[in-house]
């Protein structure tokens, strides 16, 4: 069980998180939404550690996350890998090096330095790689691949963490609407085939709705919204955007049709 119990965080006279709380019983995909500077990063972050609350606590099955410290929290951050909106690859090195970087908090100094990898490390870096459809491109620099394809390379290099968490900042934002779609679906099939639970950081309502279990809406740092994708209406959404903002509760027939090719897509990649 992971539980937010009033966790905040403030940057000087700022408050970025203000006692925000929740609990997920159970590995569920779920969807953060709300407008830029609504505290979606800072609370993934704070999550992952990559940033201390100021107060509250973090806890899993009655691990205090909040208070690791050393190398709990370095295997903490293991367990609760984090997928970014730039990717955060290495641009000149091989695609299949940058997936075996999920294993460095499990690897000696000296491996690392010479970067000396176990032949079952590098097949299973590549089994990642082929479930996500880009095998093919394993030799290749990161940088020669597209923004859809290096965004798979990240969440491969999440799953060569084999963590019990996924986090995904902001996944899609710089995506063309295909790769956004390959992508979300890929983050879909590993929560549901491997149990694994996800949490995403999202602009669009109707990713929310198409991908996740359970959608969170902050708003000026605050939980506004916490329930299902069928009862995120456009009223909730004018209280998580703002009065002002314009909503549609209907999935246009062109999304819909995009959304299915990504899905065949996701199919025949799995199929060969």
């Amino acid at each position: 069980m992971l539980r937010f119990n009033e966790i905040t965080k403030t940057f000087g006279e700022n408050t970025a998180v203000e006692k925000a709380s929740f609990v997920v019983e159970k590995p569920t995909m779920i969807g953060i939404i709300g407008r830029s500077g609504a505290g979606k990063s800072t609370l993934l972050r704070m999550l992952n550690r990559l940033t201390d609350a100021s107060s509250g606590e973090i806890t899993l099955d009655g691990l205090n996350v909040t208070n690791l410290r050393g190398a709990a929290k370095r295997n903490w951050q293991s367990q609760c890998a984090m997928i970014f909106q730039q990717f955060n690859l290495v641009p000149r090195m091989d695609v299949v090096s940058n997936v075996l970087h999920g294993t460095l908090n499990r690897r000696s100094t000296f491996s690392t330095m010479f970067n000396l990898y176990p032949d079952a490390d590098i097949r299973r870096a590549i089994d990642i790689l082929e479930r996500l459809g880009i095998a093919a491109h394993a030799p290749k620099r990161a940088e020669a691949l597209s923004g859809g394809q290096q965004q798979r390379v990240a969440i491969a290099r999440a799953l060569m963490q084999d963590p019990r968490i996924i986090l995904a900042d902001e996944p899609i934002a710089s995506l063309d609407p295909m790769n956004a779609q390959l992508v979300m679906q890929a983050l879909r099939d590993i929560h549901e085939q491997d149990g694994r639970m996800v949490i995403a950081n999202l602009h669009t309502l109707d990713t929310a709705r198409r991908y996740c279990d359970r959608v969170i809406g902050m708003r000026d740092g605050k939980i506004v919204f916490d329930g299902t994708p069928e009862q995120l209406t456009t009223g909730v959404a004018r209280d998580i955007y703002g009065a002002d903002a314009s909503f549609s509760e209907a999935t246009t027939s062109t999304q819909i049709e995009t959304t299915e090719v990504a899905k065949k897509m996701m199919a025949d990649i799995t199929a060969q």
